[in-house]
């Protein structure tokens, strides 16, 4: 199926690769399926892509490229919703929100995106605690020698 995306143009994608997202994502309940896609020439960042809106694209990457000690623990209603039955199930993603200079930009460790990335059911799930900001930098402790 060929979709028109934000930042890639169209791009034909396998329906075995869409993530339901069942309750949408917060401030946007109407869009329920995305794709995760590459972007050419960089491992660390991709697009999470809304397949009805072309205009609506995430810039996400996995934490624990930054962030090598984060944890979150997911609650049993979360578990259930995602059908999720064993870590290797789990992907996390998080939020970039890009800014100039780019090493300024930051990722939202207090609201990762959940997936099972083998159902592909996923869920921006939002935790209780102030343990992770929503605004951390891209450069973590380590990378900045604190």
């Amino acid at each position: 199926m060929k979709i028109q995306t934000k930042y890639l143009g169209e791009v034909d994608i396998e329906d075995s690769t869409i993530v339901n997202f069942p309750s949408g994502i917060p401030g946007f309940v109407e869009e329920t399926e995305f794709v995760l896609l590459d972007i050419p020439g960089n491992p660390v960042f991709q697009f999470m892509q809304s397949v009805h809106t072309s205009q609506l694209a995430f810039v996400i990457t996995n934490p624990y490229h930054f962030y090598k000690d984060y944890q979150i623990e997911l609650d049993d209603v979360t578990l259930e919703l995602l059908d999720i039955k064993q870590e290797n199930e789990v992907l996390v993603l998080t939020i970039v929100t890009l800014k100039d200079p780019f090493l300024t930009s930051t990722i939202n460790l207090k609201a990762p995106i959940i997936i099972n990335q083998k159902k592909m059911i996923g869920k921006q799930y939002i935790l209780n605690s102030d343990e992770y900001p929503s605004k951390a930098s891209i450069q973590s402790t380590a990378e900045k020698g604190v």
